[in-house]
């Protein structure tokens, strides 16, 4: 048997989910947790910057008063004390301003790596149930897009703001000591700046959300596109898919063009007021110069302080505006993380330590939705190392009934036991480790024959034990004619090989596991006659020694099994025996066994005329 995995593979290091806060701004600094004295020492960095800044503009206010206007013999050596002091202080302000944005970088990175860690392992841990709702797509834009708009909040955003409230708090004192009355009049207009700003902020938070959920629906629809790319091709739907896209591209155009619109609109507004603004500021220092009121230096200091206060001032509505941006990006990646991770049992105990796959169906129903039963009242035993058979058109209930046996689902109404004790009380990890599935749609990762193989093995597995496995799936004869062999990469979703090679490389794989139950979920359709010959030969031997369940829609398939149910509408609607069922002529066993065989008859005919015309 393999070996059952004994804790989860989880990001053990922090929890993001006990970071969401209702509060946005809450949750983003519980986010900082670990790197909150970095991001501290890069506002710090920030503030020295800034008082290097206006220092060395105080300095050209002493240099002006001081020196230029009264000149003598010392003024080479004074001009020359005074440059070098300037360039040192520039030099000093330069270094802080490099840390700051080095630390703020880092801290962005090591926010957006922990946020996508988690994430990637958060979806794994999420149950069946979330992924069979929530399109890929989605979960891709989120974990892309909307990670990287919290990575730019931290790394421009927060400390752009933080950089904004420190030049405005040290220039705004500069001004102070400058000249109070010119200092005050100098930001008349910045409370109207606020107030714009906070009223763009809630539109355009709106109009984000709205973008951001369209761009969902564009990336998901080019996965769907690009992961059905041959069914498109067969069906020559080039033409219907471009206009598809094309269509919800144009969406995402206009509300994108409506968001970008209302940007465009903000900025003429706050450039009008702090033109106005600091027109207003250089006239009155103007007129206060004429007047007596303030030195020519003190203009000069003022001129170069006071843009210190209009231009990040300005800037703080943009930043204000994107960080609606990262408000709408947290709220859709705390949809994601809430939901509550799938309890797999981890580290608890089997209630029987070695099942020998002894399976009683009592009255089982099941149902996705509340009200919408999709199986009613089924009811059979297995018996270990028997063979049951599942056949049903599309839609029966057949994959939905082994759902229930991995606990992907659990049932809603009546019980399933493995050797006499209730299935739920088996962690899940236990279950999953106890039982193989192939599935009609095999998945191969993009990595090597060898790899895919070994995939659902906790353990080394040698070379004789992946060939033993292949051999068993009638696999290895075909990865043996690959230059590479088993070490022959294959791209993704395996699509450098033929159906049939990719289920028998799942097949393989399942196999390799050695699971006590075994699920084939239509596992031959794909596969030709010959091969599936191959395949039930090789399977014979290794099904007689663990309770197996084989999901068909060829009678071919399933007339070997210990047990046949017959399944339509989610209800068994026969069972028992090939010769049992075709007894009853009434049934749809006999008659779907009659339409196979004249279906195959005709073809056969066909083929021989075929044939005989060449």
């Amino acid at each position: 048997m393999a070996q059952i995995a004994t804790k989860a593979t989880t990001a053990d290091t922090f929890n993001v989910k006990a970071t969401l806060a209702h509060n946005r701004l809450l949750g983003l600094w519980r986010l900082l947790k670990g790197y909150r004295p970095m991001y501290l020492s890069a506002t710090l960095s920030l503030g020295v910057a800034a008082l290097l800044m206006t220092g060395g503009v105080l300095l050209i206010r002493y240099f002006v008063d001081n020196i230029l206007v009264r000149p003598d013999e010392s003024f080479m050596t004074a001009a020359l004390a005074v440059a070098l002091l300037y360039v040192a202080m520039q030099a000093v302000r330069g270094f802080f301003s490099f840390r700051s944005n080095e630390r703020a970088a880092r801290v962005s990175e090591s926010v957006a790596l922990r946020l996508k860690d988690y994430l990637f392992d958060h979806l794994q841990h999420l149950p069946f149930a979330y992924h069979d709702k929530m399109p890929t797509g989605e979960l891709i834009q989120r974990v892309t897009s909307d990670v990287d708009a919290i990575r730019l909040f931290f790394a421009e955003q927060l400390i752009g703001i933080g950089r904004i409230f420190v030049l405005f708090v040290v220039n705004f004192a500069a001004l102070l000591f400058l000249h109070a009355p010119l200092a005050l009049l100098s930001v008349l207009v910045i409370p109207i700046v606020m107030v714009l700003s906070l009223f763009f902020f809630r539109r355009v938070s709106a109009a984000y959300e709205d973008f951001q959920e369209q761009d969902a629906v564009v990336s998901r629809t080019v996965q769907e596109n690009l992961s059905g790319v041959r069914v498109v091709k067969a069906f020559a739907r080039q033409d219907f898919e471009k206009q598809r896209f094309e269509g919800e591209n144009h969406k995402k155009f206009r509300l994108g063009t409506r968001f970008m619109t209302m940007h465009a609109i903000y900025w003429p507004f706050t450039d009008v007021l702090m033109g106005l603004q600091t027109a207003l500021g250089y006239l009155a220092a103007s007129l206060m110069v004429l007047d007596g009121q303030i030195t020519l230096g003190t203009y000069v200091a003022y001129v170069g302080v006071v843009w210190w206060i209009i231009d990040p001032v300005r800037n703080l509505g943009r930043l204000i505006v994107q960080v609606s941006e990262a408000m709408v990006s947290y709220d859709r990646l705390s949809e994601v993380i809430r939901p509550d991770w799938e309890d797999m049992g981890y580290g608890l105990p089997a209630p029987v330590s070695q099942p020998q796959g002894r399976l009683k169906f009592e009255g089982v129903s099941f149902e996705y939705e509340p009200g919408k039963p999709v199986l009613h009242d089924i009811s059979f035993e297995v018996e270990p190392g028997q063979a049951v058979a599942l056949l049903g058109s599309t839609g029966s209930g057949k994959t939905s009934l082994m759902a229930l046996l991995t606990r992907f689902y659990d049932y809603t109404g009546g019980r399933i036991t493995l050797d006499g004790v209730d299935l739920k009380a088996y962690p899940r990890v236990f279950l999953r480790n106890l039982i193989g599935v192939v599935e009609q749609e095999p998945f191969l990762f993009s990595t090597t024959i060898r790899n895919n193989i070994a995939y659902g093995v906790y353990r080394e597995v040698s070379q004789e034990e992946i060939e033993a496995a292949a051999r068993a799936a009638a696999a290895h004869d075909f990865i043996a004619s690959f230059p590479e062999g088993y070490n022959t990469l294959v791209g993704e979703r395996g699509v450098t090989l033929s159906g049939g090679q990719k289920q028998r490389v799942a097949l393989a794989r399942t196999l390799l596991k050695n699971p006590r139950i075994l699920i084939l979920d239509d596992a031959t359709s794909s596969v030709d006659t010959q091969t599936e010959s191959q395949i039930r030969e090789a399977l014979d031997g290794l099904m007689s020694q663990r309770t197996s369940f084989v999901i068909a829609h060829r009678i071919q398939s399933v007339m070997n099994a210990d047990l046949i149910l017959v399944m339509d509408k989610g209800r068994i609607v026969q069972r028992g025996t090939h010769e049992q069922l075709m007894a009853e002529r009434d049934g749809i066993y006999r008659k779907t066994y009659d339409m196979q065989a004249s279906i195959e008859t005709e073809l056969e005919r066909e083929l021989s005329y075929v044939g005989l015309a060449v």
